[in-house]
């Protein structure tokens, strides 16, 4: 039985405790409060304030009267039902269990950071969304080229595909820490507070993989833009073969990678495929998929036997480098995890940092307390001045 609140001559039922956190972490964040500043406002003790917001507790009438009062709504605005999580495409199945919290985590990160962006009045408009997606067999491949045309990319290789799909395609780029090697990441619907791209930042992931999973949910929101259901679970393999062979196209164009495999035909196949993947900022699998698909003879066998004798250890989960069969080599992915990706590359080749910029502008203009940017980054306030202290 909940308690009641009398508005406008009218008895309202306080909504779920859930219902009333996510409104006041929205309703905060839009404010650019802190919980402290919004708990002290209120008259509440952090904690009590806290435990409000995180649903742990159901508020009395008066103490929702103090919040609404304190963020400027009235108590109705915190009796609405929370706002539908958002309309996400996973990259891969979690548990069941997994997804409701991810959901939420993602949710409160995209209000966030557009919160921030409406605070430094800096939003980007989304480039692709009119785009209308190729047809055909042949459409992931066309996409990718695509894209590289309107973003005037020409054949060069991305060096840096957080800061293109922020600063000119308009997508959020978030990191998610999750510790599984069956997820990689997930992207969110242009609706709402997307387009977002969200990929896990778990240190075991391959920098590769992190970038690739960029590429590839691009393609999800390019070529799937119909799809998106927060509440699917089943993946559907077709969709994800046609984001993972747009995000290699890319990634690695065609005319480009011809150009470059020429120039290192003289190498032993090893140090061949090493040389053009750093260039490209791919995996070791991605190249060897194209020179399989150009129908180069044996490619993937002789390679995992020169690895093998390089490096002392197989790159496949078996001891042996025999060939792989055509289904399991089906795919330009990448290594999922460091330790099995050659010559990996930097943590720095893929760091989002456009959401760092916007929150030290806000700080530079004093628009924003230390406290708050530390509460939309989840450290702690000591992380936060360490941090700010630490910027060129």
């Amino acid at each position: 039985m909940y308690e009641r609140i009398r508005m406008g001559g009218e008895l309202m039922a306080i909504s779920p405790t859930a219902d009333i956190g996510a409104n006041l972490q929205r309703l905060r964040g839009m404010r650019g409060l802190t919980q402290e500043a919004a708990a002290e406002a209120a008259g509440l003790s952090r904690a009590a304030y806290r435990n409000v917001e995180a649903g742990l507790s159901e508020p009395r009438a008066s103490t929702l009267v103090a919040l609404a009062k304190a963020l400027g709504v009235s108590p109705a605005d915190l009796l609405l039902p929370a706002p539908a999580p958002p309309r996400a495409r996973f990259r891969s199945k979690l548990r069941l269990k997994d997804r409701p919290r991810i959901l939420h985590d993602v949710g409160r990160e995209l209000d966030d950071y557009a919160s921030l962006e409406l605070l430094v009045d800096e939003p980007r408009p989304y480039l692709f969304a009119d785009f209308n997606a190729p047809q055909g067999p042949d459409r992931a491949r066309k996409a990718a080229e695509l894209v590289r045309k309107q973003l005037h990319l020409g054949d060069d290789p991305i060096f840096d595909i957080s800061g293109l799909l922020e600063d000119k395609v308009g997508i959020k780029v978030l990191w998610l820490e999750i510790a599984s090697e069956g997820f990689f990441g997930l992207s969110v619907a242009e609706d709402g507070s997307g387009p977002a791209i969200v990929v896990n930042s778990w240190d075991r992931i391959s920098v590769e993989r992190q970038i690739f999973t960029a590429a590839h949910e691009l393609g999800h929101l390019l070529l799937h833009r119909d799809e998106f259901n927060p509440d699917e679970i089943a993946e559907h393999v077709d969709a994800e073969r046609e984001a993972d062979v747009f995000a290699a196209y890319l990634l690695m164009p065609e005319p480009r990678f011809t150009k470059e495999w020429q120039e290192v035909l003289g190498l032993p196949l090893f140090d061949a495929v090493m040389k053009v993947k750093r260039i490209f900022r791919v995996s070791y699998r991605t190249v060897l998929h194209r020179l399989d698909e150009e129908g180069i003879k044996d490619v993937w066998r002789r390679f995992m036997a020169q690895a093998k004798m390089r490096l002392g250890r197989s790159l496949t989960r078996t001891d042996e480098p025999d060939p792989l069969t055509p289904a399991a080599r089906g795919t330009a992915a990448p290594e999922p995890l460091r330790g099995r990706e050659p010559y990996e590359l930097a943590p720095s080749d893929f760091d989002p940092d456009r959401r760092m910029r916007l929150i030290r502008r806000a700080l530079d203009e004093r628009r924003m307390s230390l406290s708050r940017a530390a509460e939309i980054l989840g450290i702690d306030l000591r992380k936060m001045r360490d941090l700010h202290q630490s910027w060129a």
